[in-house]
């Protein structure tokens, strides 16, 4: 069952994430540090178990790639997840650093 959650950008300079505040006060996010100034490293996405299946890891990863596309940002995926998705999706090959 895929869920629309918003999903929030939090940049702190050198770290940041992309986060999901869950409806039991949980949270849901795909974090980074910063390579350069136009480069992320992706390397962690986490889902609280009881919210895992829902597509919100997705939907985490889909809003730091349209954040690159809009920002002429790279990305660098460490994560095994952020890898996984690059590889399901090659419309984001322009994406990757």
């Amino acid at each position: 069952m895929t869920v629309e959650y918003p999903v929030a950008h939090e940049d702190a300079g050198d770290r940041g994430r992309y986060v999901v505040y869950l409806p039991d006060g949980s949270e849901a996010e795909m974090t980074y540090r910063r390579r350069d100034a136009t480069t992320i490293i992706a390397d962690h996405t986490g889902v609280p178990p009881q919210y895992r299946g829902h597509g919100i890891a997705e939907q985490l990863v889909k809003a730091a790639m349209d954040n690159a596309r809009a920002t002429g940002n790279k990305i660098v995926p460490v994560c095994s997840y952020v890898v996984a998705q690059f590889r399901r999706h090659p419309e984001w090959a322009d994406l990757r650093a």
